[in-house]
Parts: structure tokens; sequence; C-alpha cells
């Protein structure tokens, strides 16, 4: 997906929720995806980039902003700064790897 993940939360007893810490590099864009019957929230803790929902949403994505992808969303983000953008990803119910789906 050209991003680093780390999960943080992400129980096989309790699929409710997880969370985990994506890093993505300068300059790169992680792959067009969906999270199928999955909402995901990112929360910015550093750096800057762009997120892409769909063909026609972009979003300014900087510390402490927040952004609500709903399940079956054509997503994306972009690393425009200088050093790692670094956030928190909540899923709702937990991620697992059968519900993401590579749009690439």
């Amino acid at each position: 997906e050209r991003c680093h993940i780390l999960e943080l939360l992400n129980f096989s007893d309790d699929r409710s929720q997880s969370i985990a810490r994506a890093r993505v590099e300068p300059g790169v864009t992680t792959a067009w995806h969906s999270l199928n019957g999955t909402s995901e929230c990112y929360y910015i803790l550093s750096g800057e980039g762009v997120a892409e929902l769909g063909e026609s949403e972009k979003y300014q994505m900087i510390p402490h902003s927040l952004l609500r992808i709903p399940p079956h969303t054509a997503q994306r983000i972009t690393n425009t700064g200088k050093e790692d953008l670094v956030f928190l990803c909540f899923c709702t119910p937990a991620f697992s790897a059968e519900i993401y789906e590579n749009m690439e």
C-alpha cells in the first residue's frame, strides 16, 4: 500500500474496532483502496498531506485534522510535506485483510 502500518489495537475476540498507526514517507501516495463494510477515521499526528475520497473530494490534512471515510469509499493519501506523515487509523468494525480492496 506504500505506507508503514503498526497495529495498536485489533483483537480477534472483539471485532468492534481497531486502531493502527500509519506512516507515509515524503512525496509518497498510498494505493487507491477501499474497506468493505468498515468505516475509517484518520487523525493526523504529524506531517501534512492531501487525502482523496473518490474522484472529487480532496482534504488538506495537517496535525489534529480528522477525516471520516465511509465504508466502500475509494481513498488514498499523499504526503505533501518534507517529513513523514503520521496518523492514526480508527476502523469500525475492526480492520481485517479480507475487507481491504486494492483499487489499482
